[in-house]
């Protein structure tokens, strides 16, 4: 057992879950066996606490770092202000700078707010929107965070979570009396919202992502839109995962349909903590009628990295390199496949993809490509956020260490227990998103 499976058994008698984040938990990778914990890093490549060398072809610290571990200057220009000083009295002036760079960007908004991460944006965001409607429902499709305003979707029946669109995320803490708050429809079902936005006077917003795990159908975004102007609801977007991997800032550049509100998260740091929730002027002067404020909403270091994250997406055109490599892992994914006669199912923007096994025993072969890659020094599993680090070269060699373990997958298909394969238990299932 390694240094980080270790620290990883203290971390669980004295952390509840062991980590905050569920999809950083070795449960959720690799039982018994994950690193856990790193050393350093830098672009795509990690090593653990023992000093053993990985390339990350798998999470990339959960979609924030399409940059690369450690980009330069981004650290840099978080250092600078680190010795220069993070929270005073006074406001940091990049707030500003960057709050003029994201309204240049998205030119229908007229407001921006600032957070540390998603989930609080996600808050904020419904926060102003039920301030400037007067209205408390929200239409929901999509991730949007661990809030009670969201969890509270799965409050719908009396057992909590069967036959809702979200199973996996438990209710308990969240008070019973928001039930009926948040309203769950399904993505590209157009009958569905339809009747939701019409038949719901009180309907505050709808929230949904641009897409996920496949795009819109022809004319659904504007269906959407128009409704919302035809009933005076606010639409928004979330793009804190969406954002910034297809396009420069939200993916709804590419359908043409724009939002009254969206947040960007995730990338906009490339690793450093910053969140924004932007939106029409009117809507976002809503934020003034309501108590939203918080101290670390000020520091300097977020917006400074953003600034300087955002300026090296534009240099390099970064969204446009991931995109291209995401596309190529597809692409070897369903290659792979079709060699050793496997059934994939691959899913999301190609920046952020992944497959899933066709069989029964999905959960485990996906334990055991984790397992081997591990072995052969990749941190891997049946998804990729690619990042400007993943070079053609670094992908070639990952297909390559790929080949063997889908040859050893359709062994287990043909009868070869796949148990007997596994060094440890079989990796938890994490939450099914909404599309």
């Amino acid at each position: 057992m390694g240094k980080g499976q270790e620290l990883y058994k203290k971390a669980k008698t004295l952390i509840p879950g062991g980590t905050s984040l569920l999809s950083k938990r070795p449960e959720q990778l690799l039982p018994e066996n994950w690193p856990a914990y790193y050393s350093k890093s830098k672009g795509c490549h990690v090593w653990d606490l023992d000093g053993r060398e990985y390339i990350d072809c798998g999470l990339m610290g959960v979609g924030t770092n399409t940059l690369g571990y450690a980009r330069e200057e981004v650290d840099e220009a978080v250092m600078k202000v680190v010795r220069d000083g993070n929270l005073t009295t006074f406001n940091c002036p990049e707030e500003v700078y960057l709050a003029e760079k994201i309204l240049q960007n998205n030119p229908w908004a007229g407001g921006v707010r600032y957070t540390r991460g998603g989930g609080e944006a996600n808050s904020m965001c419904i926060r102003i929107a039920r301030a400037y409607s007067g209205k408390d429902k929200v239409a929901i499709c999509g991730y949007h965070g661990w809030h009670d305003w969201y969890v509270s979707v799965n409050l719908g029946e009396s057992d909590a979570l069967a036959g809702h669109l979200l199973p996996g995320i438990p209710t308990n803490g969240v008070p019973r009396e928001l039930r009926g708050t948040a309203i769950p429809f399904h993505y590209n079902d157009f009958e569905e919202i339809e009747n939701i936005i019409r038949n719901t006077p009180d309907l505050a917003a709808v929230k949904m992502e641009v897409c996920r795990n496949f795009g819109p159908a022809e004319g659904y975004l504007e269906h959407i839109r128009n409704l919302c102007n035809e009933y005076g609801v606010i639409l928004i977007f979330d793009e804190c995962t969406s954002g910034f991997r297809e396009t420069y800032f939200g993916l709804h550049k590419k359908y043409g349909v724009y939002p009254d509100m969206t947040i960007y998260s995730k990338t906009m740091g490339n690793g450093y903590v910053i969140a924004a929730v932007i939106g029409k002027k009117e809507i976002m002067d809503a934020a003034q009628g309501s108590w939203i404020s918080s101290t670390f909403w000020t520091d300097r270091i977020g917006p400074t990295a953003a600034l300087a994250a955002l300026d090296v997406m534009e240099k390099t055109k970064s969204w446009e390199f991931i995109t291209k490599q995401g596309l190529k892992n597809k692409e070897n994914w369903q290659k792979l496949a079709d060699k050793y006669g496997l059934k994939i199912n691959q899913w999301g923007i190609p920046a952020l993809a992944g497959y899933t096994f066709d069989s029964p025993n999905a959960l485990a072969y996906k334990t055991y490509v984790t397992q081997e890659m591990l072995k052969k020094g990749y941190i891997a599993g049946t998804l990729m956020y690619t990042c400007l680090a993943h070079t053609d070269e670094i992908l070639e060699d990952y297909y390559q260490a790929l080949d063997p373990i889908f040859a050893k997958i359709r062994d287990f298909e043909d009868g070869e227990d796949v148990m007997k394969a596994l060094d440890g238990p079989v990796c938890q299932a994490g939450f099914k998103r909404l599309n």
